[in-house]
C-alpha cells in the first residue's frame, strides 16, 4: 500500500527532495511512438519551460532535473523559511499567477477594503496559500496537471495521463543528495539517448554547462553550487560547480564503456569529502532508485527520518549501510 505523502516528506529532517512522475499511457510523455510513427519531442520544452515557471513562483529550488520519453525527474531543495518571509501581497501575488483564489483574495489584490469578519477568513486563506507555495505536493500538482491537460488537449483524448502520486525521495545527507543529482543529469546517458552531459537536452547540467560557457555564471535558475561554504548566508550546495562537472563527465564516461567499477584518474574532490570510494559512487549514481525508496542516506540519518514519519521500516536500510555507512 502507498505511503501518505506526510510519511514520505519530512521538512524537519532535510529540504532536498527526489521526485519522480511517469506517463501511465503508451503514447509517450516525450520522445517518438514507435508503433504510430508520432514524435512527441516537442513537449520536452512544456515540462523543462513549467519547472522554470513553478520554481519562480514557489519558494521551491531546483537542483536537477531530466525530462525523459515516459517519465521526469526533478530534485528539488524546499525553502520554507523564505516563504514564511514574505508579506501578504507578495504571497497573493504569486499564488494568483497559478490560480484564481478567492472572491476576498480577489478583493484585497483590487485594493478593495475587507470587512473585519471577511479579514479573519481572509488571513486564514492566506495562510493556507503560503503553506501550498512550499508545498512539493503542490509543485508537482501544478507541473503535472498543466502537462496532462496539454496532452489530452493535443491527443484529442480525456483521462489519465499519469502513472498517479509522483513519487518522492528525502535525500537525507550530501552523499544522498549529489548522488541522485548525477543519478537525473546522467538519465541520458544511461538511456542512450545523449553522448555526454552537454549534449543531453532538458537537463539541468546542460542549462548549468551552457550558462558556464555563455556569461561565466551559474545558471540563475537552479539552485547554485557554493563549494564548501557551509557557514555562509548564501544558500546553496556546498561543493564546486567544476568539482561536479568532473565526477558527472567521468561518471558519464564510465557508463558509456561498459566499466561501471571503476573510475579513472585521480579520486574526484567530491569523492574525496564525501568519503566515498569510486565503486561506491557508481553504484549510486548508476542504480539510485533501486537501492532507496522513500529516503536516502546513512543509516543513522534514515533511521531519525524513520522515527520521524512513522514508518516501520525503510527500504533501503542495507543499501545504506553498507554505500553509505561511512557517515
Amino acid at each position: 500500500m502507498p505511503q501518505a505523502r506526510k510519511d514520505q516528506i519530512s521538512l524537519f529532517d532535510t529540504p532536498f527532495y527526489h521526485c519522480v512522475s511517469r506517463c501511465v499511457r503508451r503514447s509517450f510523455l516525450c520522445g517518438k511512438d514507435i508503433y504510430s510513427g508520432q514524435s512527441y519531442e516537442h513537449r520536452r520544452s512544456w515540462v523543462e519551460n513549467r519547472l522554470l515557471f513553478l520554481s519562480d513562483i514557489f519558494s521551491i529550488q531546483l537542483c536537477a532535473y531530466a525530462v525523459m520519453s515516459n517519465h521526469t525527474h526533478v530534485v528539488v531543495h524546499v525553502d520554507k523559511e523564505i516563504a514564511l518571509s514574505w508579506t501578504i501581497n507578495e504571497v497573493l501575488l504569486r499564488y494568483h499567477r497559478l490560480h484564481k483564489g478567492t472572491l476576498l483574495t480577489q478583493k484585497y489584490m483590487s485594493g478593495n477594503e475587507l470587512s473585519s469578519g471577511e479579514y479573519v477568513s481572509f488571513i486564514e486563506t492566506v495562510e493556507v496559500y503560503r503553506a501550498r507555495l512550499y508545498n512539493i505536493s503542490w509543485f508537482m500538482r501544478d507541473l503535472n496537471e498543466h502537462i496532462a491537460r496539454q496532452a489530452n488537449k493535443e491527443d484529442n483524448c480525456s483521462g489519465r495521463f499519469w502513472e498517479g502520486r509522483f513519487k518522492s525521495q528525502a535525500l537525507l545527507d550530501e552523499s544522498a543528495l549529489l548522488s541522485c543529482m548525477a543519478y537525473v543529469d546522467l538519465n541520458p546517458i544511461r538511456a542512450k539517448i545523449s553522448k555526454a552531459p552537454e549534449t543531453a537536452e532538458f537537463t539541468s547540467i546542460k542549462k548549468r554547462i551552457e550558462a558556464v560557457k555563455n556569461k561565466g555564471k551559474q545558471a540563475s535558475i537552479l539552485m547554485p553550487f557554493i563549494g564548501g561554504q557551509r557557514q555562509s548566508r548564501r544558500k546553496g550546495i556546498a561543493f564546486n560547480l567544476n568539482d561536479y562537472f568532473e565526477l558527472v563527465d567521468m561518471t558519464g564516461r564510465c557508463i558509456r564503456n561498459d566499466k561501471a567499477a571503476y573510475i579513472e584518474n585521480t579520486q574526484n574532490p567530491i569523492l574525496e569529502r564525501l568519503g566515498l570510494h569510486s565503486n561506491q559512487w557508481l553504484s549510486l549514481s548508476i542504480n539510485f532508485e533501486k537501492h532507496f525508496c522513500y529516503a536516502a542516506g546513512s543509516e543513522l540519518v534514515m533511521n531519525k527520518f524513520k522515527s520521524h514519519t512513522n514508518h516501520k521500516r525503510l527500504r533501503g536500510m542495507g543499501q545504506a549501510r553498507t554505500i553509505l555507512g561511512h557517515s
